[in-house]
Parts: structure tokens; sequence; C-alpha cells
């Protein structure tokens, strides 16, 4: 694709004004091998989806039914990560003039298999994966990565870490024709396997020193609790500092549910993440928060890597994290693209902030008052939606014209493989899924019902 037309696709989405530094210089980049560092919320995604495209052409994905043409690969070390990534690829490439004709799949464990298989048999010039499925489908042969021109690894560092470097060993030995190789990184000084050759032969680009340097401005406060049980404390927080759409992060699944029943006892409207639920669950989740139905997200450290949720006011710490590594992660969910965000750390007697962590003040919220702020939309449900040939646009339609809501009582519209959620204003979901009821959408009968 032409730089020009990707700059003017990234120009088009949703928050994004101008590129920034960073997504110009991989514009631009000619290197065959190359190094990105950049703290969480600089773009980092954006300037990586960038330089994959530029190898990518329109149509060479392969004609329907056939297996192969894959011209563009990245790799990710979680499903949360690798959808959040496709998100963005796709966004870019159906976004600023419409669609150009490039096809993007995600691959990842937990997704249907037989879905995936057929994907890439109608045509795919890109593929995003984690390197378990990825080395799946190769050596299944349901895809041919021997034509792939560029091969991008994220956080090739938490790849490592989380021990794929055999799969990536043979990912790599698999593409050897690969003309331009990208790793990305929040974190500096790399040592690098003998497998993607000597860290003396990427060309560098540094920005930051890691994600100890915030993207945006973000203020980080100490809440003080009058005692290791800090729900009251939570609360108050939530009440009279925190009432924007925050994360709360907690260090075990157990403490999350606790945590989540709470706040909805109380009266938050909140939403829980963590690795017990399954795929899509977390899906509907993320999209929850994002799309305003829910003010509070109640998650372990399975959320502070790879969630991408434009404008989170903020981040809070139920639980303090052990290192300083886990405590930047999470507050890299906030203060993204250059916004404000707002980190909260619950501290309790003889609690301490991780080595290397500093907040600029205390705050005592004991005895805060008031009402919990409500969500401003709640999420319809629609069981039909890519597979089902339902677009954005369609669900749009859909509920103006059936639904009887104008243009700016849609909100945010996310369409998943089989179903499609929608927000609406609050209050208004079971009066719109009522209307909505005897009409089809796009000449098939579909159930509407209120999250």
């Amino acid at each position: 694709m032409k730089v020009d037309d990707i700059l003017g696709r990234v120009r088009g989405l949703d928050g994004i004004a101008e590129v920034n530094e960073m997504q110009r210089a991989m514009a631009g980049d000619c290197s065959g091998r190359v190094m990105l560092t950049a703290p969480t919320g600089s773009g980092k995604t954006l300037a990586f989806v960038v330089r994959l495209l530029r190898e990518v052409e329109p149509g060479g994905g392969g004609s329907e039914g056939a297996v192969g043409g894959v011209q563009g690969v990245v790799v990710a070390p979680t499903r949360e990560l690798v959808v959040q990534i496709g998100g963005t690829l796709r966004g870019v490439l159906n976004g600023g003039g419409g669609p150009c004709g490039v096809r993007a799949v995600t691959l990842y464990g937990g997704h249907d298999f037989r879905t995936e298989v057929n994907e890439l048999a109608a045509g795919a010039d890109v593929v995003v994966a984690t390197p378990g499925r990825l080395l799946d489908h190769i050596n299944r042969g349901s895809v041919d990565v021997s034509g792939v021109r560029c091969l991008v690894v994220d956080e090739f560092d938490k790849c490592l870490e989380m021990g794929f470097q055999d799969e990536m060993s043979r990912i790599v030995r698999r593409m050897r024709g690969v003309r331009t190789l990208a790793l990305t990184s929040a974190t500096a000084g790399l040592e690098l396997p003998g497998f993607v050759g000597d860290v003396g032969s990427f060309r560098r680009y540094d920005y930051g020193e890691g994600e100890t340097s915030p993207a945006g401005e973000t203020r980080v406060r100490e809440v003080v609790s009058p005692c290791r049980d800090k729900l009251a404390t939570l609360s108050g927080l939530l009440r009279c500092e925190a009432r924007g759409r925050v994360i709360v992060f907690v260090n075990h699944r157990e403490s999350a549910e606790r945590v989540f029943e709470f706040l909805m006892r109380e009266g938050v409207p909140a939403v829980l993440y963590h690795g017990g639920l399954d795929q899509q669950q977390r899906r509907v989740a993320v999209e929850l928060l994002a799309n305003g139905s829910r003010r509070v997200m109640v998650a372990t450290d399975l959320a502070a890597r790879g969630l991408d949720i434009a404008g989170l006011d903020g981040v809070v710490h139920y639980h303090l994290p052990g290192d300083l590594e886990t405590w930047t992660h999470r507050n890299g969910r906030t203060g993204r693209q250059g916004a404000r965000g707002e980190v909260y750390a619950i501290v309790s007697d003889g609690e301490r902030l991780p080595e290397g962590a500093v907040a600029s003040e205390r705050i005592d919220v004991s005895g805060a008052g008031g009402r919990p702020v409500a969500a401003a939309w709640e999420t319809l449900y629609i069981n039909a939606g890519r597979k089902e040939k339902v677009s954005k646009g369609d669900v749009a339609g859909y509920v103006m014209q059936r639904g009887g809501l104008g243009r700016d009582e849609v909100g945010r519209i996310m369409v998943d493989d089989h179903y499609a959620l929608v927000a609406v204003p609050a209050g208004r979901g079971a009066e719109v899924a009522a209307a909505l009821a005897p009409h089809r959408l796009k000449k098939v009968r579909v159930r509407v019902s209120v999250m």
C-alpha cells in the first residue's frame, strides 16, 4: 500500500487528528530489520501497522477458496493483544475512504479453529496471531507463510518471558524470505536470541525510556485506607474522586470476584475481567467499559497489557503490585496518546508503593457521601454478526429505523463473528429492544436483548 493512503487512513480513525513522530518515522523506514521501543499509550501499535502495510498489496491474499497469499504477519503474546491489534488494523483498512481490498484475519486460542480455517481459505493478506496458534495453522497447512514480506513481533520481550522462544524460532525459520522483521517492546536494552540475529543488525527507534515515562499527563496519588479491608475506601474513592471510567486492579481472581460483587451491591455499574472467564466474556467486558455502559472494570493483571480503551480516565491499585514493572504496565492503561490520566494507589497502614514508584500526594476519602455516578449508556445484544454478513452500518440503520433512535442516540457499535453489541442511552434499552423485536435485520430474524 502507498504511504500517503496508509497515513490518510490513520488520520481518519476516531481520536486521531494527526500522526505522531514515531508513526511518521516508521512510515518512512526502509530497513530490513527494525527494533521499536516506545512506552505504552504512545501509538506504538499504529506505528508498526503503518510499517507492515507498506509491504502489503491489496488483493494479494489469494482467490476465494485458495490457501496462501499471506503477505504480512503480526505475532503477539496474548489473545487480548491479538484482538486489540486486529481491531486497530481493521480500523485502518476499512476507514478513511472505505475498504481498501486488504483482508486481515486474527488467530488465537479460544477462538473457533474451523472459523479461522475458513477465513484463511477465503484469502488473507495479513494475519495477527499468538505464537502457538499460528504454528498450529502452519503445521496443519491451513496457512502458507512462505510468501510473507513483513513479520512484526509485538512485545517481543513478553513473548520470550512467557516461554514462546521455541515457537518463535520455528515461525521465523518458516519465513526465511521475509524482507522486513520488526520487533517492538516497551522495554529498552533487550538481549536477542540467536534466531533473530545480532542486535547490531537492527535499525533502532527509541522513544522514551520504556514504560516508566508515561505518554500522557498522569497524576499519581495515594489514597489512605484506615484498615486492611479496603472496600469502604474504594467505595468512597469512586464516589468523590474517581468518577469517570476506571480499571480497579487486584492481585487474585478471588479478590476480583469479591470486589466486583461488593460494587454491584453498592450500585456501581461494574464489570469483571480475569483469566477464569472465557474469551467472549472478556471481550464483552471490555466493550461494556469502552462504550460507557459500565464505569468500572475490576481486573487482575491480565488487563495490564494489551487493553487499549480510548479515554480511560484512571487506574486504581486496590492491591499494590509486587514490582515496578507491573505498576507501570497497569498505569499504562490510562494517560494514553497524550491524554490526561489519574492513578490511585489505596494504601493501608504499613503498605508502601513498589520501589521506584512515586506519588504526588496523599488523599483521604473517609466519609465520602453521594451516590455512585450512573452509566450514561446501556448495551443491546444482537445474535448476528460478521458471519451473518452484518456490519456496523447495518446495526446503526436497524436501531435508528426500527428502534426509533436518533443518530446521536446510537453509541459505540461492536460486531463480532456471531453477535453485535450497540450502546443506547441508559434507560432506553428495553424500549428499543421491544421496538426491534418484530423486525428482521438484513432479512434475518434476530433476537435483541439488554445486557
